[in-house]
């Protein structure tokens, strides 16, 4: 009988646990991607000089590609 609640218990924990935390956790998150990158690159933690490079490389090349498909049009 201990078993069996034992194991009614291990599967009711389980059931609750499932992707509804996550989902919650992500719809409150107000901050995209980008930002919470800009965030870090301005930050003095390691490696933020490197988050704030591809930042600034990943604007370059949009920049580019905006200026390609502006002549191509």
């Amino acid at each position: 009988m201990r078993w069996m609640s034992g194991m009614l218990l291990v599967l009711v924990v389980a059931a609750c646990s499932g992707d509804g935390a996550q989902a919650d956790t992500a719809a409150r998150d107000t901050l995209t991607r980008r930002q919470r990158d800009s965030i870090i690159g301005a930050s003095r933690l390691p490696g933020a000089r490197g988050v704030q490079r591809a930042l600034e490389a990943s604007d370059s090349a949009a920049a580019r590609n905006a200026a390609i498909d502006s002549v191509l049009r």
